[in-house]
């Protein structure tokens, strides 16, 4: 059996709020985390965190240094924390990105090793960020790749359209988290 890990990223507070993620969001979000840890799945936050004046943050880099939002992404912030909805447990793994996707200058690759990950079930804000970026860097390191439809945000409705129906489907399945939770072994 194909070992499954489920990524949470940038469910940070800041991020939440700058996509006004409904209520609904959040309750199916922690659910289908409850889901995944009953079924002995491993929850991996991968998180946006920059250091106090995002040195990170390159001339060159047209996402960060264009984009003053940096500063809701300050290691230690109340903003740059895991909402509270959806907070790390107990043996959640957490690790931190200072770039678009999970995989870039993170460990995230030692830690799916470690675990002997497979494949990875993708959920974040926002699809068109840190969702695109890692499930193009996933399928391209060999994983399997389930993009959890429901549990990704987006701030453009099109966007989010095309790359669940159009972009997603060459690389990942693409599931709702009702079908994903209905196929755990719970």
């Amino acid at each position: 059996m194909t070992r499954s890990a489920l990524l949470v990223m940038d469910v940070q507070n800041f991020t939440i709020a700058r996509v006004a993620a409904p209520p609904t969001y959040l309750t199916r979000l922690a659910s289908t985390i409850a889901s995944a840890r009953a079924a002995s799945i491993p929850v991996i936050y991968v998180v946006a965190q920059f250091r106090p004046g995002a040195p990170e943050a390159h001339a060159r880099n047209r996402t960060f240094v264009r984009n003053p939002t940096c500063a809701g992404w300050i290691e230690g912030s109340a903003s740059a924390a895991v909402h509270a909805a959806v907070a790390p447990q107990d043996g959640d793994v957490v690790v931190t990105k200072r770039r678009v996707s999970a995989f870039a200058g993170t460990d995230l690759e030692i830690v799916l090793r470690s675990l002997g990950v497979e494949r990875v079930v993708v959920a974040g804000v926002a699809t068109s960020g840190c969702v695109l970026s890692t499930v193009r860097q996933a399928a391209d390191g060999d994983y399997g790749v389930v993009v959890v439809r429901d549990l990704c945000l987006d701030p453009d409705e099109e966007v989010q359209r095309v790359l669940m129906e159009k972009v997603f489907v060459k690389q990942a399945e693409v599931v709702d988290s009702e079908e994903w939770v209905a196929g755990l072994d719970l």
